[in-house]
Parts: structure tokens; C-alpha cells; sequence
């Protein structure tokens, strides 16, 4: 199955957080003399900048490509992330729906963690791995870039506690619920067959683990259901990593006003996703007939797809094989100029998170690398600085841009992980 077709407030950070001088690694030259040329404005190269949703990993295992090399293609390699004022990414391990009939879910999530660590180890100039906020910000005094794991999709279908303990123990440090856009065994996803009315007892215990764990929990991608329980059943913040407002795109990968007010008032973050169809109503319109979603609120019997029609036909080098023909995955269909979405609109998106939920709880989740169609302004992660200049517009203060940029995921990295 392709991808593309699956698609209150709280106080300020405190004072060592606010106080933090993030940019010495953006006073070191670029490589390429092309992006030296693009616009940055001076907020957004003294800001911390972390986007809550970039994809990595994919390309690597299957391509046997390096992220500390220039792609020709795609939106995400450390170059130009670099170019683009980034100073620490959720590094979005993912394992699609090609893996999971065969029930190489769990074998290809530890692949893909394990090709992570070995490129972060590669390319150590450049980027280190975190598993905290502390270690971001030491990370950054040294003028590198940090990643931090998360893990999309591919958690054991059964929800075995002792795999999760050992990705943790790896370096994982956060993970969405759902498997990618598929109903697993404790949770709903959003577009899938709704089993559970939300989540389980089991999904429960999974949530409890994370907490005990320090682990950052996901919920894009579930129900809406499945995220307001989630959140209940959190003693942490949960975020919500990368999507729209259901407000906005009816698109049911979009949350809900209920369930973004949930998160907040827990204390969580959600990351506006950076793609036209969940943020450009023109857009989805024209998508709407080509892009059929098919829900089942209470299908008979309650079994997940995934679960009930598994097929051990192909081995894991077949499905590599077949998955490498939509590698990379970036949108390459043509945009008539009356749906293609300008960044001034992506801004809208993200001024209405902050009208809803305050300040203190929206951030970037742009899906880069993951096949979102892409504002005109932004070609790649080096154009980063589009999303400031956006936010600048409408006459956001310098804090608040400050905060969407970066501080809101520091915060609450920091209150899961070190319990600050």
C-alpha cells in the first residue's frame, strides 16, 4: 500500500531554557553556495529551530544513501537542514504498511533504528543523538544539530512491553501509538477500521511504560477518540506531531478542536504539518474526489485489517524491493496555481493552533521527506526560514515566533524526559 494513499497555557520555558544561546552552530558556513543566497531573517537564525516531523532512515536502508551527503531529490539531508537554520529534529524512524502482512514490522523498526544511530555516528560533525533536552542544548553548544528519535508506525502489532523496553534502551525516546496509519492491537488509527472505541487496557499499559520510561508519546495519526483518551491516560504531556485542523480540512488525519484543547490543557504540543492537503481547503476540494477515505466507525467483525489478512508470501528483501519503487517519498503531481498553497497560508494554520490552544502549544511537524505537497516557497528544509517570515507577517512577537519555532517541543522533551 503507498503512502500516498494512506495519508491552560502553561508558563514560559524557564529561565536556562529562554536564556540558551542555540546558534553557534548557524555561524558556521554552509557548504553550498546556493543556499547562502536564500533569505534568513536575523530571528530565525538567533532562534532554536526544531521541527517536530522530518523523515529519515527510509531512503538510507533501502537506497543505501547517507544524509550527510546532498541529495538530488527529496526535501531532507543534513546539508541542507543545516542551511535552513535547523538545530535539532524529531528523526521520524518510520516503517510503513508494505512490512506488516509479512509481520516484519518489528524486524524492519529495529533496522531502521539501528541504520539511525549508525548515521548519526557517521556524520558525528554534524549531528549527535539526544535523549534529552539537556543533551540538545549540549548538543548545540558544540555547533551541531541533535536528533531526536521517534519512532512512526512499526511497534509491535502485539504491543509487546519488552520491545519497547529494548528500543528504549536503543535510544528511542518517543513513538506514535498507532502503526503509521493502521489500527494496531491497543489503539485506532484515524483512517482505518475502528476497533478499540479509542484505545484499550492494553493501550493503557503501553501509555504507562512510556510514562515510567520518560518516553514522549505520539498521537498523530489515532482517532480522535483514541487521542482524547490517550492524553487522559497519560501522567505526561502527549504531542501530536504533524497534521492539520479538522476545522480547516475535513480530512480525518486533521484533529479535532476538542482534541487539540485536550492536549493543551495537558500540557502537550501540536505540530502543524506543512502539506496542502491538510492545511489548504482549495486544495482538498480539488483532492477530494481522487482521494477517497474509507472509515469504518463500527465495522463487523472488530478486527483490524492488518491483523486479520496477513500473508507470509514475500520475504523482507521482496518488500524492500518492491517499497524502493516509491522511495522518495516527496509529492511529484502538478499543483494548478489556484490550489497550490503559498506559505502565507500555512501561517493562517498555524495563527488559528494559537487562537485554539495558546502560544505555549503549537510547533512545526512539516513531514518532510514524507510526501507532503509542499507550500511554493518551500522547496526543501533549507527554506525553513519561510515559515519565520510568514509568522513575522502577521506580526507575531519575536517570542512567540520564538516558541512555534523550537521552545514548545524543547519543553516538553525536557518535562518528560528529565521531569522539569
Amino acid at each position: 500500500m503507498k503512502r500516498r494513499d494512506v495519508i491552560k497555557s502553561l508558563a514560559l520555558l524557564p529561565a536556562t531554557g529562554n536564556a540558551f544561546s542555540f546558534k553557534s552552530i548557524h555561524s558556521i558556513p554552509a557548504a553550498a553556495g546556493a543556499a547562502l543566497n536564500k533569505p534568513m531573517p536575523d530571528l530565525h537564525r538567533d532562534a532554536f529551530v526544531m521541527d517536530g516531523h522530518t523523515h529519515v532512515m527510509s531512503r538510507e536502508l533501502i537506497l543505501k544513501t547517507d544524509i550527510g551527503q546532498r541529495y538530488p531529490d527529496g526535501t531532507v539531508d543534513l546539508p541542507r537542514a543545516r542551511e535552513g537554520g535547523l538545530d535539532a529534529m524529531f528523526f521520524s524512524v518510520y516503517t510503513p504498511e508494505n512490512y506488516y502482512p509479512g509481520r516484519f514490522e518489528t524486524k524492519n523498526t529495529f533496522r531502521v533504528v539501528n541504520l539511525a544511530l549508525d548515521q548519526i555516528r557517521k556524520n558525528n560533525a554534524v549531528i549527535e543523538l539526544a535523549l534529552t533536552a539537556s543533551d540538545i542544548e549540549r548538543i548545540n553548544k558544540k555547533g551541531k544539530m541533535a536528533a531526536f528519535l521517534d519512532l512512526e508506525g512499526g511497534y509491535d502489532l502485539h504491543g509487546d512491553l519488552d520491545v519497547l523496553r529494548a528500543l528504549y534502551k536503543l535510544g528511542l525516546r518517543s513513538m506514535q501509538l498507532t502503526a503509521h496509519s493502521t489500527t494496531n492491537a491497543f489503539i485506532d488509527a484515524c483512517n482505518d477500521v475502528y476497533t478499540w472505541g479509542g484505545i484499550n487496557d492494553h493501550g493503557k499499559a503501553v501509555i504507562k511504560e512510556m510514562n515510567d520510561l520518560g518516553m514522549v508519546i505520539n498521537v498523530a495519526h489515532a482517532s480522535n477518540d483514541a487521542i482524547i483518551q490517550s492524553v487522559a491516560a497519560s501522567r505526561h504531556p502527549v504531542i501530536y506531531s504533524h497534521g492539520g485542523f479538522y476545522k480547516i480540512v475535513d480530512h480525518p488525519r486533521c484533529i479535532s478542536d476538542e482534541a487539540a484543547r485536550a492536549i493543551a490543557a495537558k500540557g502537550g504540543v501540536i505540530g502543524v504539518h506543512f502539506g496542502s492537503l491538510f492545511n489548504n481547503p482549495k486544495y482538498w476540494a480539488w483532492q477530494k474526489a481522487n482521494n477517497p477515505i474509507r472509515v469504518q466507525p463500527d465495522p463487523q467483525p472488530k478486527i483490524p485489517r492488518i491483523l486479520s489478512s496477513q500473508d507470509t508470501s514475500q520475504t523482507i528483501e521482496e518488500v524492500d524491493k518492491a517499497f524502493a519503487r516509491e522511495l522518495p517519498f516527496t509529492y511529484n503531481g502538478s499543483i494548478p496555481d489556484e490550489y497550490w498553497m503559498h506559505v502565507d497560508q500555512l501561517a493562517k494554520v498555524i495563527d488559528y493552533g494559537v487562537k485554539l490552544v495558546g502560544e505555549d502549544h503549537i510547533a512545526l511537524g512539516s513531514d518532510l521527506d514524507g510526501g507532503p505537497e509542499l507550500p511554493r516557497e518551500i522547496k526543501d528544509i533549507s527554506d525553513y526560514p519561510q515559515i519565520t517570515m510568514a509568522m513575522q507577517k502577521l506580526g507575531y512577537s519575536d517570542q512567540r515566533i520564538k516558541k512555534i519555532l523550537g521552545l514548545n517541543w524543547l519543553r516538553v522533551i525536557r518535562t518528560v524526559t528529565e521531569g522539569k
